[in-house]
């Protein structure tokens, strides 16, 4: 067994952080309004991140789940709202078009998006369905060479910057989950509104967007049928994208309290040589580095996706330990933790998000128990085979 990472993937990583902490983290209050971070994601494409996840035949890398996870976890120390900007580069929006789409729809779309001009959005949540993506209530009609959208959808992210939107929808009002299928509307299509925009606490903004009546050529109907499996399939590697933002979170949060606990003094001495400051650390970084082996064994399983129960397991654990890893970083930094002066409060902030996205916790501990019912052998954990 081996768990040191590649010669290439160190150089990626320190590649990178250098970036990240030379040009990203200095730039990350300006972003704390919601505004987007084409800067940030222009130097990312200049070094070739934005194209990790598309295809070589297409322009890009195509590098593993696991260089991706990567990538986005140093980001995510110092930039959250920059880290979530990459999230449809080298998520499910870009790995379904990669398998789905039409081919002149990935020539004209992947381009833009290796260059960092390019933006992606998936919309899935719905008013009425979140977490019940085989509830939503969206329908594309097909109408000869044409296809008809109707509906709403709500909390998506990078509506106003996006020029693609990959929406699921039911197709024909076939009922349950055989009936929900992908279409492709490009920006500016005549029906499709932005109705209402919402404001985070991670800096970013979510929106509502309604279709009435949006028409799109039939080939851009890229799943007719059965769609939720395959976007569960791809929802897998969104699985371990996502803690790895909560897992950078945290990292870039424990890095601040090392240094603030050697720099601030009380009582004639700097505060980490306290037991009670030194306790916090140990603690911070047993979690951290718990939750970054179970999230590298996730995305290394990826075979193209990863294995479900592995990256639920990441997911659930990476987005918990964030919160709490996050949340002592600013009781370490006392009351300038809670100021907008000092990065840990807008680690906290980002850390809050990874609960919800990509699959609520609850949801995610009823898949696993779910197959530890159904699958754990009756010999116990060595009859797994597994580590």
């Amino acid at each position: 067994m081996d768990f040191e990472l590649s010669q290439e993937q160190k150089e990626m990583v320190a590649t990178v952080r250098a970036v990240t902490q030379e040009r990203i983290k200095p730039r990350a209050m300006k972003y704390l309004d919601g505004t987007f971070p084409w800067e940030n994601l222009k130097d990312l494409a200049d070094i070739g991140i934005t194209g990790m996840a598309i295809p070589e035949e297409y322009g890009g890398l195509g590098l593993s789940v696991l260089d991706t996870a990567l990538v986005v976890e140093e980001v995510a120390k110092g930039c959250y709202t920059t880290a979530m900007s990459l999230m449809p580069q080298l998520g499910v929006q870009t790995r379904i078009l990669a398998q789905y789409a039409p081919e002149d729809i990935k020539r004209r779309t992947f381009d833009g998006v290796i260059r960092g001009e390019y933006v992606l959005s998936v919309c899935m949540t719905e008013p009425h369905a979140g977490t019940d993506v085989a509830a939503i209530r969206t329908n594309a009609e097909i109408k000869d060479d044409r296809v008809v959208i109707n509906g709403t959808k709500t909390l998506i992210s990078k509506v106003d910057e996006a020029q693609l939107f990959v929406v699921f929808t039911r197709v024909n009002k076939v009922p349950g989950r055989e009936g929900i299928g992908c279409v492709l509307i490009e920006r500016d299509t005549p029906g499709m509104m932005r109705t209402g925009r919402f404001h985070t606490m991670g800096g970013e903004y979510l929106y509502e967007v309604s279709f009435e009546n949006v028409e799109v050529p039939l080939e851009n109907l890229v799943i007719k049928g059965d769609g939720l499996k395959k976007l569960m399939n791809a929802f897998n590697t969104q699985r371990c994208l996502n803690p790895s933002i909560s897992l950078g979170l945290a990292e870039g949060a424990f890095e601040e309290s090392v240094n603030y606990c050697r720099d601030r003094t009380a009582f004639n001495r700097p505060i980490g040589n306290f037991q009670g400051m030194r306790w916090k650390l140990a603690e911070m970084y047993r979690d951290i580095e718990v939750g970054r082996s179970m999230l590298y064994r996730a995305a290394a399983s990826a075979n193209p996706y990863p294995n479900p129960q592995l990256a639920a397991l990441a997911k659930m654990y990476c987005n918990e330990m964030a919160i709490r890893v996050t949340s002592e970083a600013i009781q370490v930094h006392g009351g300038y933790g809670f100021t907008d002066e000092y990065p840990v409060s807008r680690f906290y902030r980002g850390a809050r998000y990874g609960t919800l996205g990509g699959g609520t916790t609850e949801t995610l501990k009823e898949l696993v128990g779910k197959k530890i019912m159904a699958d754990f052998p009756h010999d116990g954990f060595l009859g797994t085979g597994m580590f």
